[in-house]
C-alpha cells in the first residue's frame, strides 16, 4: 500500500429542500457574489428564480451562456473580467461539471494579475482562488467534490485539465431532484463519465481491499440505478443514489494507496472532445471496452478478470482470459443498454484527424510512464482510437 496525503475540505450538504442553506453558506463568505450558469436550463425549471429569490440580501453579477467542455477564451476570460472589474467576493456556480469547471478557472484567475491560461496550464503556480458555492443539477464529474477542472481553448485543441487545492468549493449543494429534467443523453453520459473515474482508479497496481470495494460498489450503484432513473425520470432514490457516487467518484477516495493507472480513458478522450467537442461521457464509454481490449495481456489479465468476477458478474469457473474477455463485453453491453453511441463514426469523429489526435495525446498526457498499470506508446493510442471508429 502506497503512501498518501488526502484532505476534502468542501462542505457537502445533500437531500430535498436543502437550497434554503444556500444564503448561509454564501454569507459566510461575502456579499458580492458573480452566479455562473450554463445555457438557461435553470430559467426553465425555476431554480434560476429560486436563487435569485434566497439572494436579495446579496449584489449579484451574472456570467451566463457556459458551455458544455466550457471554453477559455469566451467564458473563462469573460468570468474573470467581470471578477476584476466588480471586486467578486464569493462565485456561485449553478449547473454541472461544465460550469463548475469553468468557475474554478475563474475562481484562480480573479485573485491573479496575469494570463489565467498560465495558471491552468501550471506555467506559474496558483496562489489563490475567490470561494466557490456551487448548487449542483447534474451527476456526472464530481467537480463539486475535488479539486479539479477540465478547460478547453478551441484554438489550439486543448483541453487540459487543472489541478489545484485551491480549487476545491467552500459548499456544495447537492439536491438530487434538480436532476429530475436532465435529458436521458446527459443522464447516460453521466453515469458513463463517473464509471469512468472510478475505473480509471481501479486498474492501478497494487491495489488494497477496502479501495476494491469502494470501487465495486460505486459502478454496481450505478449500473443498477442508471436503467431506473432513465425510465422514471423522477425515482429520487435512484437519482440521489447516481448523484452521491458521482460526487465521490472523482474525489480520490477511491485510490488512496493504490498505485498509478494514468487515468488514461481520460487522457485520450480529451483529445476527442478538445478536437470535435463531443460530450465528455460518450467519448469515454466508446474508449474504455477498446482500451481495456487493447492492454490485455499476461500482465493485466487478472486484474480484468477480478473486474469481471466482482464487479460485472461473471460467473467463476472461467479461465482469466476467458473472464476478462466476457467483463469487457459486459461493460460494452451495459453502455449500449442506456443509449450511448458506442463507436466514434456515431458522434461525428471518423479517420481524418486519427493520426493527429494520436500524436497530441502521446505528447501531452504522459501515458507512456513505465510506472502505470498499462503504459500506452503513440501507436498503441492510435490504434485504440482506430478500434474505436
Amino acid at each position: 500500500m502506497n503512501n498518501f496525503d488526502f484532505c476534502t475540505p468542501t462542505r457537502v450538504i445533500f437531500g430535498k429542500g436543502v437550497i434554503s442553506e444556500l444564503p448561509e453558506a454564501l454569507g459566510a463568505l461575502g456579499k458580492k457574489v458573480l452566479l455562473t450558469y450554463g445555457g438557461g436550463s435553470i430559467k426553465k425549471t425555476g431554480l434560476y428564480e429560486k436563487i435569485i429569490g434566497l439572494l436579495k440580501d446579496f449584489e449579484v453579477y451574472e456570467l451566463s451562456g457556459i458551455e458544455p467542455n466550457p471554453k477559455y477564451s469566451t467564458s473563462v476570460v469573460d468570468g474573470v473580467r467581470i471578477c476584476k472589474e466588480n471586486k467578486i467576493e464569493v462565485i456561485l456556480a449553478v449547473g454541472g461539471g461544465s460550469v463548475l469547471d469553468c468557475s474554478k478557472a475563474i475562481a484562480a484567475g480573479a485573485v491573479y494579475d496575469g494570463e489565467t491560461w498560465d495558471l491552468i496550464t501550471g506555467k506559474v503556480p496558483t496562489k489563490g482562488a475567490l470561494p466557490i458555492v456551487d448548487v449542483l443539477t447534474i451527476a456526472a464529474t464530481g467537480s463539486e467534490y475535488d479539486c479539479g477542472a477540465v478547460i478547453s481553448r478551441t484554438e489550439t485543441n486543448d483541453k487540459t485539465a487543472y489541478l489545484d487545492s485551491y480549487l476545491f468549493p467552500v459548499c456544495s449543494i447537492l439536491d438530487p431532484t434538480y436532476t429530475f429534467t436532465v435529458s436521458k443523453k446527459q443522464t447516460a453520459a453521466g453515469v458513463a463519465d463517473a464509471m469512468s473515474h472510478v475505473m480509471e482508479q481501479y486498474f492501478g497496481n497494487p491495489s488494497t481491499i477496502l479501495n476494491d470495494g469502494m470501487c465495486a460498489a460505486a459502478i454496481k450503484s450505478l449500473m443498477i440505478n442508471a436503467p431506473v432513473a432513465l425510465k422514471e425520470p423522477d425515482n429520487y432514490d435512484a437519482r440521489a443514489q447516481i448523484m452521491f457516487v458521482c460526487t465521490l467518484a472523482c474525489n480520490g477516495i477511491f485510490s488512496l494507496g493504490n498505485g498509478l493507472s494514468g487515468w488514461p480513458c481520460h487522457g485520450m478522450e480529451h483529445a476527442l472532445s478538445g478536437f470535435y467537442d463531443i460530450t465528455h461521457g460518450e467519448g469515454l464509454a466508446i474508449l474504455t471496452p477498446r482500451w481495456l481490449k487493447h492492454i490485455l495481456c499476461d500482465k493485466t489479465v487478472k486484474r480484468i478478470a477480478q473486474f469481471g468476477t466482482e464487479i460485472m458478474g461473471v460467473k467463476s469457473g472461467l479461465s482469466d482470459y476467458e473472464t476478462a474477455t466476457q467483463a469487457i463485453r459486459k461493460l460494452y453491453d451495459f453502455f449500449v443498454s442506456i443509449g450511448i453511441p458506442m463507436s466514434l463514426k456515431e458522434v461525428g469523429i471518423d479517420e481524418k484527424r486519427i493520426d493527429e489526435m494520436a500524436h497530441h495525446i502521446a505528447i501531452n498526457e504522459g501515458l507512456d510512464d513505465p510506472s502505470l498499470f498499462a503504459p500506452l506508446s503513440e501507436q498503441d493510442i492510435k490504434e485504440i482510437l482506430i478500434a474505436s471508429l
